[in-house]
């Protein structure tokens, strides 16, 4: 009897195959020397786009470390590029910044705090000798006084001049570029906006 009969067409084995060497199922990994399977995609580069190698889970791994996943430019053309968008991509001519030639030496003046308080009393007490009822100044108040070089009695058309002739004294344009007084102008601006808000001016 041979197993072609028709005895056996219907029968399954009931034996267990051995299992056998065969050679695995997929591309192999693209990393040298490596014999697994390449399951697992990686981009080629930047300028090759839609291109990947094939790798096994281990080398993709070591390859993504070492891969840049953005398409940098060169680092002249970075440069290039930040110092255009500083200026906008216009040419620009740099601002004169004097520097102090000498030491500057600790200055003798009183702190403005010790002014403001001084200048507050002096004012408090002139109004009671008049008989003024007089309103008691916050402290930035003060200091907005005191920076402008005011008194606190002062009309606010008086506020408003000093205003302008500190801006036109500090502003960089009235210096010649020069922007060592700045601050100076800062102050002025905050000084006149704290006066201007609560009723000063």
């Amino acid at each position: 009897m041979t197993l072609d009969s028709k005895i056996f067409v219907g029968l399954k084995s009931t034996r267990k195959k051995t299992a056998t060497t065969s050679a695995p199922a997929g591309p192999k990994c693209q990393w040298d020397g490596c014999e697994k399977v390449g399951t697992h995609r990686a981009p080629v580069g930047p300028g090759a786009e839609g291109l990947y190698l094939l790798f096994c889970l281990e080398h993709v791994k070591d390859y993504n470390k070492g891969y840049s996943f953005t398409t940098a430019p060169v680092d002249a053309d970075v440069a290039r590029y930040q110092k255009e968008a500083t200026t906008g991509s216009r040419a620009t001519f740099g601002t004169r910044v004097q520097q102090a030639t000498e030491i500057p030496i600790p200055s003798t003046v009183r702190s403005g705090s010790a002014k403001t308080l001084n200048a507050r009393r002096d004012a408090q007490n002139r109004a009671q000798k008049n008989g003024v009822p007089v309103r008691k100044l916050k402290v930035l108040e003060a200091k907005a006084f005191a920076t402008l070089g005011l008194p606190p009695e002062a009309t606010p058309e008086e506020i408003r001049s000093r205003y302008k002739e500190r801006l036109k004294m500090h502003h960089p344009d009235a210096n010649q570029g020069n922007r060592t007084s700045e601050d100076e102008l800062r102050a002025s601006i905050e000084a006149h906006k704290i006066l201007k808000l609560n009723g000063f001016c």
